[in-house]
């Protein structure tokens, strides 16, 4: 019943898109809109008729005048006061804005679960190079291999004027997140009565998408080099993954090498991908649900629904503060909704649905694109009876020293077992740098080997 409702919700925009699909590509034409009525990344510049969205002007341009880098980015809007709070009493009034997954939350957890919603503020903003080559790409940019790679694009958003499921997530998966970084991806995966255990994370990456003067063509079909080291607890510490993420993976799949202490060796890791779990996450997300999705596309069939208004995780500062513990977030169930903040946002709706003859645990997923950054904000898993099984969000900031709006930590919640998996937790941890001097030498097997043996 969800998807016929959603379905016919976007039956005229979803035409339209379908019909103009079969001209995707680039628009150098169209290039002058990027300063008239779109913003520099792609989006609607205009706010919404009845004033709820505001116009973009710039997004974050400057930190609040207390931000020194190295901090934990303080909240800009932390005056803000809650507009109304969505529960399961009076979800059904905000149906329309809502997807599937949310709604699906306030009935499973319905004493506990609510979404206070504040002001929207649009605060996203990227780099003055990043915005200046995505105006590049839009004259360029092309998709190749079916969807499965890109050309002619350069350190921006490859494709402001999206016209297909394609060149929408590839702007999610090339987003600006600087050329190299270090953070604290730290997880918890709480039994349905909130017992955890805290499951300390280190990880580097580069990008040599993002480094000025390099193009798509000359990255060697590697989008991301990704180290990551378990520090603890004890039963786990130690282990380390190495990967290197290619851009286009029908031509080469993604090359993965894992290091375990208790053997002291190096050895390559095939299954790092797909639906496979992901690290120390007790099955309960893939490893192509990190930074919402990553990886291949071409198991699925990728369609646009439309474009909509709804109540989406947005400006999470509240949870991303130091002096915020663990603790404090983490509920039974779900997190601790106090200090999550929602705002009304238009996004891009996109389905994936399985191909014939192909193998995944999802059926199908749902994904939800912020309309000024592209990130994915929600998704909605179904299982191979079509039936609603997780639920995700991306709780985002813009980061000042970048500057680039990304997740500050996900969840992802199984609605049939009661259990969820979050990570991004560096309250206590120093906050994620980027743009850091690395090599793509720092992150090869044989490096590896010396970094798990000291």
């Amino acid at each position: 019943m969800h998807k016929t409702n959603r379905y016919a919700r976007f039956a005229a925009m979803g035409l339209a898109l379908g019909l103009a699909q079969a001209h995707a590509g680039p628009k150098p034409d169209e290039i002058g809109r990027l300063s008239d009525d779109l913003t520099p990344m792609g989006s609607e510049r205009a706010g919404n008729a009845d004033g709820t969205i505001p116009a973009w002007t710039g997004g974050i341009t400057q930190p609040p005048a207390n931000y020194e880098p190295g901090m934990h980015h303080p909240d800009p809007f932390a005056d803000d006061e809650v507009l109304f709070r969505i529960d399961a009493s009076n979800y059904q009034e905000y149906a329309d804005k809502l997807g599937v997954g949310q709604k699906a939350m306030f009935e499973r957890y319905p004493e506990t679960y609510y979404m206070n919603v504040y002001p929207t503020r649009r605060s996203a903003s990227f780099p003055q190079r990043s915005l200046d080559m995505t105006i590049e790409n839009g004259k360029t940019a092309e998709l190749t291999a079916n969807g499965e790679g890109v050309i002619n694009a350069a350190e921006g958003f490859p494709f402001p004027f999206p016209e297909n499921a394609y060149e929408l997530i590839w702007n999610h998966k090339l987003k600006p997140k600087g050329t190299g970084g270090v953070r604290y991806n730290n997880q918890v995966a709480p039994t349905a009565d909130g017992s955890y255990s805290f499951v300390t994370i280190r990880e580097e990456l580069l990008g040599l998408y993002y480094k000025e003067g390099v193009t798509v063509e000359e990255i060697n079909n590697i989008l991301l080099y990704f180290f990551q080291e378990v520090e603890s607890p004890a039963r786990l510490a130690g282990n380390i993954l190495l990967v290197h993420e290619t851009l286009d993976q029908t031509e080469q799949v993604r090359q993965a090498w894992i290091y375990n202490p208790g053997q002291r060796r190096v050895r390559r890791a095939p299954n790092v991908a797909y639906d496979n779990p992901g690290t120390a996450s007790d099955g309960l997300r893939t490893n192509d649900m990190t930074d919402m999705f990553n990886g291949a596309m071409d198991r699925f069939d990728w369609s646009i629904v439309g474009k909509q208004e709804m109540y989406v995780p947005y400006n999470s500062y509240k949870a991303h503060q130091g002096d915020v513990t663990t603790d404090d977030l983490v509920n039974p169930g779900h997190m601790n909704p106090e200090y999550m903040r929602y705002e009304l946002h238009r996004v891009w709706v996109v389905d994936a649905t399985l191909k014939d003859g192909m193998r995944h645990i999802n059926s199908r997923r749902t994904f939800y694109l912020d309309e000024d950054s592209y990130q994915i904000v929600l998704i909605d898993h179904y299982d191979n009876r079509d039936q609603l099984w997780r639920f995700s969000e991306g709780h985002c900031i813009n980061f000042y020293d970048m500057p680039t709006f990304w997740s500050t930590f996900e969840a992802h919640y199984d609605l049939q077992s009661g259990r969820y998996v979050a990570q991004g937790f560096d309250n206590q941890h120093p906050a994620q740098t980027f743009n850091q001097d690395m090599s793509p030498s720092q992150f090869t097997p044989q490096a590896l080997r010396t970094r798990g043996r000291r």
